[in-house]
């Protein structure tokens, strides 16, 4: 048992004790800093259950903890907060209980809840931006979170490579594609560009000549509006979007291809930015999976129909509205899909829960969706969860996919490694390194700048991203964990002794014992971020780590002591802190370098 669990137990037993009540949850937190202690029971929680004055109480409860727990050195109330001071014996004996093992991470077992975390989920018509890439920070993080706190997790993502958006690209493709001396038609390979790329080139080159034509039939007298719906590219894409609905099979083709250019392209950039999936979905194939479940329950009266023939459901009791489920033609819509997206998942998978990482402009969609499945009876639809982020915005503002004005992602990690090499230069962080070791150094610097700034901000918040602040040596930057963990590496290389021993009795210095109390909180902030699907959690944990090692560092001699005991204790203790750093960092799909 942890020290809240021990206290827990204890204090329900004093209090049965004392006042004949018996009360299950107790509220414990750090020690403020301004008052000594290491715990504090808030003791105000009980006066709903006890009479009394809530000094007293807190009082009595700590004489009670003093003299019955050989873990409790001393205490103090301070209104009705109980502050109780650790014995040194306690924290050394649970840093010899952890130091030489894995420590907060737990094993999955057999009868684990299965989860499946769903992010990413690109459209094919355009390569991934810095939305995406908060995107896929946060599942991607989220996902090995769980699978840390115990749970077995699947990753996947649901492809959109179907709609009027692809057909723009490939109507784009065919009529303004450059042609070589025989006449064919550029690709990726003969423009040597990236397949993601090069297909959003011809997105927002449709978008260019679209509004060229909708200002010539504007300048005729056509409306605005009119001349959206009129120009003649538009229609061309409605008609391919036809023809691929029916089958056409030399439309099929040439979608077959265009978005083999982009999958191609997307892997790279999985690659680079270091995220995984264990399945891929592909809205072509799951567009009309919801179509029978929507009409079968509509037999059943969860779902009506209207008078044009379209099928609906009322979620007005929910404190939602009425939602559209199939069009009075039968043709579905994204609700329906996704309704029948998330069955076939847990038919592939059988898992007890899913958690969409989507923007928060997806809110309403989500409580819809999830309602909608309760209502069909689906335990596992008690297990959904939105994970909904805000959105990423630069300095420069806000981007746009068909003007061709978004951050391409490949682009802004180009950014970071040259910015990581500037500044490395620039402060002379790095000589003595090979070339070879310096742009390997670059590329993890780097991504650990960009993922560290992202992931250390709330999920739910909108955020701005700046490449240069995010790399640097000093701060809340992932650069500064890194450099801290390396400081370590260091140490330990110096570290020319055994110092394997394990220490049993030891007076510790107030700097050590802080770093073994932020130490000691590792699982139970694993388990926090897990609960709230936060990565920013185990982020700012980390920087806080970060912090109280250094303090330790500068305030206490680690290698230089000439007392033996103390030198190996504070070698081991150090070792152990990078461990977590390493640990922590891996969970937010970050690398750490042994040398700095």
């Amino acid at each position: 048992m942890n020290i809240e669990q021990i206290l827990t137990e204890k204090a329900k037993e004093i209090l049965k004790k004392k006042y004949n009540v018996e009360i299950e949850n107790f509220e414990f937190q750090a020690t403020r800093k301004d008052f000594e202690g290491d715990i504090t029971l808030v003791v105000f929680p009980l006066l709903r259950h006890i009479k009394g004055n809530p000094v007293k109480i807190g009082e009595e409860l700590g004489v009670a903890f003093k003299e019955e727990l050989d873990q409790i050195k001393d205490f103090n109330v301070i209104q009705g907060f109980l502050n109780l001071t650790f014995e040194d014996q306690y924290y050394l004996e649970f840093f010899n209980r952890i130091k030489n093992e894995e420590f907060g991470i737990k094993n999955i077992t057999e009868d684990a809840p299965v989860i499946m975390v769903e992010y990413s989920s690109p459209n094919t018509n355009k390569p991934l931006h810095l939305g995406h890439i908060r995107n896929n920070l946060l599942g991607y993080s989220v996902a090995e979170i769980l699978k840390a706190t115990g749970n077995k997790v699947y990753k996947t993502q649901i492809i959109n490579d179907r709609g009027i958006h692809i057909c723009k690209s490939m109507v784009a493709w065919q009529k303004f594609a450059e042609k070589d001396a025989s006449g064919n038609p550029e690709t990726p390979e003969t423009a040597d560009m990236k397949g993601d790329k090069f297909v959003g080139k011809y997105y927002v080159k449709f978008d260019v000549e679209y509004k060229k034509q909708i200002a010539e039939l504007v300048a005729q007298g056509v409306s605005e509006k009119e001349a959206e719906k009129q120009a003649p590219l538009i229609l061309e894409a409605q008609e391919m979007l036809k023809r691929w609905e029916a089958g056409d099979q030399e439309t099929i083709d040439l979608w077959n291809t265009m978005n083999s250019w982009v999958y191609k392209g997307f892997e790279k950039t999985y690659k680079s930015l270091g995220v995984d999936f264990d399945k891929n979905y592909y809205e072509s194939d799951t567009y009309l999976l919801g179509r029978d479940i929507v009409e079968k329950n509509l037999e059943k009266g969860i779902f009506f129909k209207k008078d044009d023939g379209s099928i609906w459901i009322d979620l007005t009791e929910e404190g939602l509205d009425e939602k559209l489920l199939l069009r009075a033609d039968g043709t579905a819509v994204y609700m329906t899909q996704d309704l029948g997206t998330a069955i076939q998942r847990v038919e592939d998978f059988d898992i007890d829960g899913m958690v969409y990482t989507v923007g928060n402009e997806q809110d309403y969609h989500f409580k819809v969706l999830f309602a909608i499945l309760q209502k069909l009876g689906y335990k596992w639809a008690e297990n959904l969860y939105h994970l909904s982020y805000g959105m990423v915005d630069l300095p420069s503002g806000r981007m746009k996919s068909r003007e061709g004005t978004v951050v391409d992602a490949d682009d802004l990690m180009e950014e970071m490694e040259q910015t990581a090499k500037r500044i490395s230069s620039e402060l002379g962080k790095l000589d003595g390194y090979t070339e070879k070791e310096k742009k390997a150094l670059y590329k993890t610097i780097g991504m650990a700048a960009l993922k560290y700034f992202i992931l250390k901000v709330d999920p739910r918040k909108g955020m701005m991203f700046d490449p240069e602040e995010s790399v640097d040596f000093q701060g809340d930057t992932g650069t500064f964990i890194q450099y801290t963990y390396a400081r370590i590496q260091s140490i330990i290389r110096k570290a020319d002794f055994d110092y394997d021993r394990e220490i049993q009795e030891y007076t510790l210095d107030e700097k050590e014992k802080s770093l073994l109390k932020q130490l000691e909180v590792f699982p139970q902030t694993l388990e926090l971020a897990a609960k709230q699907y936060s990565p920013a959690i185990v982020a700012n944990y980390t920087y806080d780590l970060v912090r109280a090692f250094n303090s330790f560092y500068q305030n206490v001699s680690i290698l230089g002591t000439e007392d033996q005991q103390e030198k190996i204790f504070r070698v081991q203790l150090s070792k152990k802190v990078a461990e977590v750093i390493k640990t922590a960092f891996g969970l937010l799909g970050i690398d750490v370098p042994e040398r700095m």
